[in-house]
């Protein structure tokens, strides 16, 4: 989604069929058939974090749907009040301002149907940046924390490089190297291979 090239993610409960829009950061009409295609419900969207090509689009969808905003974690608040600003900055639409309907912290539990989710609190890219982790499918949406080959930038307002080596290490690294994550921009890979290969990662 985006000029950014941000991957957005619909994720559901195969056997409701409840399901949330992570990281809604634009092109809606896109994101809307989409989940008309899968046959989803929406009952919510999940922030990672509060940069324009994550939570770009979230107000306005939450608006037009009725949905929660669930995330990120409070370290975000003032990426939040930003939005506009931000807007402006890498041309994107006019943010809509919101307010989170409920702030995660580590370790919280979000279900979907039948299915649950554990919340880690992953800062370094941003003071609030959340992941999302499903220990039974061994998936995980780390946001911008780790990419594959790459790790989130740090050089943002409230980002700090060695918070963010931290996060990957004792909060993403525990949940297994079978674990497959899904990052904010380009290819999914897992925790295994950055451990190994990654420059930025794989002396930790």
């Amino acid at each position: 989604m985006t000029a950014f090239q941000q991957n957005a993610s619909i994720v559901w409960c195969d056997e409701t069929m409840e399901g949330a829009i992570v990281d809604p950061g634009g092109d809606l009409p896109t994101l809307k058939a989409e989940v008309a295609r899968l046959g989803v419900k929406l009952v919510a969207l999940w922030l990672t974090h509060a940069h324009i090509d994550h939570a770009g689009g979230t107000g306005t969808l939450a608006r037009e749907l009725n949905l929660p905003i669930i995330g990120p974690h409070t370290g975000d608040q003032y990426w939040i009040d930003g939005l506009p600003q931000q807007s402006q900055m890498f041309g994107f639409p006019k943010a809509e301002m919101f307010t989170p309907t409920r702030w995660l912290v580590d370790g919280d539990t979000l279900t979907l149907g039948r299915c649950s989710v554990t919340v880690r609190h992953c800062p370094g890219h941003t003071p609030g940046h959340v992941v999302f982790h499903n220990a039974e499918a061994r998936r995980c949406f780390v946001g911008d924390v780790l990419f594959a080959g790459s790790i989130g930038r740090t050089d943002f307002p409230g980002g700090d490089h060695d918070t963010l080596i931290t996060s990957i290490t004792e909060r993403l690294w525990p949940m297994g190297d079978d674990t497959v994550f899904i990052p904010g921009h380009g290819p999914e890979s897992t925790f295994g291979r950055e451990r190994r290969f990654n420059p930025y990662v794989n002396g930790f």
